[in-house]
């Protein structure tokens, strides 16, 4: 049994070390959440729904982004028509708390990490706020492909360039660099 703890130490460390920070980061995320009240939609939200209004304002589009008054979401009206819905789930800090979990759990040296980590997780939250800008429009022209968009295309495109940043940390930047 010896052997075999020294053999897979590696990935075992490895293991251990990303459930650790996935969890750590998972409670303080929802207690976070637990903050707002049950029909209200939290900060981070809040901001990628500004964040979107702003991408779309740029091209001159009419937008106009609001609470709803019942649910905990935010409602997307692009040319004056109820597009998308932005909810919690919609603001990437899942996806940048497995990204940030992954970058920990192959950590190289502290400033690197964490330089990384700072702005890998910029990278993915400008990324998303483009994606809801994006899918906005595509849902406005063509609400029949909104399986397609919202449920394969977009969230291949987001996970694809969170596996190309790891890939690309753990060659370039972690202690497993060559």
């Amino acid at each position: 049994m010896k052997k075999y703890l020294i053999q897979f130490k590696p990935f075992l460390l490895f293991i251990v070390t990303f459930f650790f920070a996935y969890i750590v980061l998972t409670l303080l995320y929802k207690l976070y959440l637990n903050s707002f009240e049950t029909n209200d939609v939290d900060g981070v939200t809040n901001i990628v729904g500004r964040n979107v209004e702003q991408v779309i304002q740029l091209f001159n589009c009419d937008i106009r982004i609001q609470k709803n008054q019942l649910n905990p979401y935010l409602e997307v009206w692009y040319n004056e028509k109820f597009t998308v819905r932005i909810v919690e789930g919609c603001n990437a800090i899942s996806v940048i708390i497995l990204f940030i979990s992954f970058v920990i759990a192959f950590s190289g040296k502290f400033k690197t990490t964490i330089s990384y980590i700072l702005l890998g997780s910029l990278f993915i939250y400008i990324l998303n706020v483009i994606r809801i800008a994006l899918l906005t429009v595509l849902l406005y022209r063509f609400p029949e492909k909104a399986h397609i968009l919202h449920g394969v295309l977009f969230p291949l495109i987001i996970y694809g360039l969170v596996f190309i940043l790891w890939i690309f940390w753990i060659n370039r930047f972690s202690k497993y660099a060559k």
